[in-house]
């Protein structure tokens, strides 16, 4: 870090005596090709957040980039969760930042609109764009303008005990959601079970996707700047969803989804909203149920469609100030090709940024259902300032949807959470 730091100083230094030596020193100018030998002695910061870090990915990434650019070297630098939007924004502000940065999906339009990414718009085309999931491709596109780069994502399915499956006489897995609101009701009259469905009242994600499928904005431009929409007959109708759906079981109104692989691990819960890893803690709780776990897509009102989902996942973003332009394109080019596309997919589960790579997913039960919902999956509002709205306690959940569960009209409960994502909405 050190020795970069430097060669800003010096290239500040040359910059000030009218000399254009720095693109040789920085390769930051992205125009032409390197010589084999002219890579030498550089370092591409790569911050990658904790649980991206996948050992075979980066082995293959680093050894593949090293032949591309003979000489450069890639450094990975894990970050943890906690405190990294601090971290990034302060990180993007400096002359010397991480030169490549994995973000979550939905923090891209907030970097972007404080200038700290790279518009990747004119190197489309040479990292492959044009086979990018649309719905994936979404949450790297900021006011038109491409600041990311997708690199994968997961949604929420059902995951189902197919032991409880059979002894309530269920055959195949629901089409619609009148099919699986009458296999909950058959779940619920069957012996041995406590809870046709596990569905806790505070799990943001899952009713983000009911707010999707319902068509339910969330906010509403009104003069000139964001306000709440969760009254509106959209969004009422996705909480009366929810609340149906949540009857079905004894999970908490006020609880969260932290934990209910636990819960399902006992044997007794029929189905729950999950993301394809708590599929393996169920089983390494409960080794009995090893095979005995199902999956598919949350069901929608007709045949054929799955319901809208949350679509979580990663970007790969180019810092602003990178010193080294041509070489973080190039790693992206490296990191988002095929054969590495595919690798992060059978490593970490989750599914790649192109549907022709979906093959790679074979043998993953998960990953199969949710690729089926990932055309109609979408986003939190995709605006600079939804960080405020989700930081706890958040406000769609804790002032709208449990006390609606709890009996609140739904109406008055609305309007509360609406007026306090119009302030968070507000916030500088």
């Amino acid at each position: 870090m050190r020795r970069r730091a430097v060669a800003v100083g010096v290239c500040s230094a040359v910059a000030a005596l009218g000399l254009s030596a720095c693109g040789l020193v920085h390769g930051g100018s992205g125009q032409g090709s390197a010589s084999p030998t002219s890579w030498g002695g550089r370092t591409l910061v790569v911050w990658l957040m904790k649980g991206d870090d996948q050992q075979a990915w980066m082995t293959a990434v680093r050894s593949e980039f090293g032949r591309a650019y003979p000489g450069a070297k890639v450094d990975f630098e894990v970050q943890d969760w906690n405190g990294i939007e601090q971290k990034v924004t302060d990180a993007l502000a400096q002359l010397n930042p991480p030169d490549v940065i994995d973000i979550g999906n939905t923090q891209t339009p907030f970097y972007a609109a404080n200038g700290g990414l790279l518009q990747l718009t004119p190197y489309l085309a040479e990292l492959g764009a044009s086979g990018w999931t649309k719905s994936m491709n979404a949450s790297a596109v900021f006011q038109g303008k491409q600041y990311a780069a997708p690199w994968y994502a997961g949604n929420r399915v059902v995951m189902y005990n197919k032991l409880l499956w059979k002894k309530a006489g269920l055959g195949a897995a629901p089409q619609t959601l009148q099919e699986w609101e009458d296999d909950l009701a058959r779940l619920q009259n069957t012996a041995g079970v406590s809870s046709a469905l596990w569905l806790p009242g505070q799990n943001w994600y899952a009713f983000d996707g009911f707010l999707q499928d319902q068509g339910a904005p969330i906010v509403q431009r009104v003069d000139g700047a964001w306000a709440g929409d969760l009254e509106s007959p959209a969004g009422l109708r996705a909480a009366a969803v929810f609340k149906k759906l949540q009857a079905y079981g004894h999970a908490p109104t006020d609880g969260t989804e932290a934990g209910q692989a636990t819960v399902f691990a006992k044997g007794d819960v029929g189905c729950m909203i999950a993301m394809g890893y708590e599929g393996a803690q169920v089983t390494a709780a409960n080794p009995g149920l090893n095979n005995q776990i199902g999956w598919f897509p949350i069901p929608g009102a007709k045949a054929g469609q799955p319901a809208k989902t949350f679509l979580g996942g990663s970007d790969l973003t180019i810092s602003q100030n990178t010193a080294n332009k041509e070489l973080a394109v190039g790693f992206l080019k490296v990191a988002l090709d095929d054969a590495n596309e595919a690798l992060m997919a059978r490593s970490s589960g989750f599914l790649p940024n192109r549907a022709s790579l979906y093959p790679a997913l074979a043998g993953n039960a998960y990953a199969q259902a949710a690729a089926k919902s990932v055309p109609y999956a979408g986003y939190t509002p995709l605006l600079p300032g939804w960080g405020n709205v989700e930081t706890t306690p958040n406000p769609v959940i804790t002032l709208f949807l449990t006390p609606y569960l709890k009996g609140k009209d739904p109406v008055v409960a609305a309007q509360a959470a609406d007026a306090e994502l119009t302030r968070r909405l507000g916030w500088n």
